[in-house]
């Protein structure tokens, strides 16, 4: 579909108008963590740089996005050590060798009805020829840890 089609198309349903307001906000936190990133020190030093500024964003979210979030960032460092905490599109994500593996979206960055645990490609998850990436959160249970940690540790194998 061509741009002008697309545009036609989306004229006529009276709904398209580019990006929404949330996703530009998340494209220009996106370029900011690369020019923060590029100006750095060590390697260390951004490290921790990364995990204080995943804190942070965490921190600054509503519940029960805030208690799922922390919930997962010690999932994550309990189970996959070797992931490296950074922020992605401005919310918390967890990489290997500077790739993100897997990702948090809190619910209200998109004011969607519910937060989102997203694995890239970088995870091994592949079950077959069809598997699921990403997953609906309204809460954590105890089941729920389970299946996490086994995602975590297949996504890191």
């Amino acid at each position: 579909m061509t741009k002008n089609t697309a545009e036609k198309t989306a004229t006529a349903a009276g709904s398209y108008d580019g990006f929404t307001d949330e996703e530009r906000a998340a494209m220009k936190q996106r370029a900011q963590e690369l020019k923060t990133s590029a100006r750095r020190g060590s390697r260390a030093d951004k490290a921790a740089q990364d995990e204080a500024a995943v804190i942070a964003k965490i921190a600054e979210m509503a519940e029960p996005d805030r208690r799922t979030a922390e919930r997962l960032h010690a999932l994550v460092k309990e189970n996959a050590p070797e992931l490296a905490p950074k922020l992605w599109y401005g919310m918390p994500a967890y990489a290997r060798n500077g790739k993100v593996v897997c990702f948090f979206q809190c619910a209200a960055k998109f004011n969607a009805r519910y937060a989102t645990l997203g694995f890239s490609d970088q995870a091994q998850l592949d079950e077959g020829t069809m598997w699921p990436t990403s997953y609906a959160l309204t809460g954590l249970t105890a089941q729920d840890e389970a299946r996490i940690v086994d995602l975590l540790k297949s996504a890191v194998s």
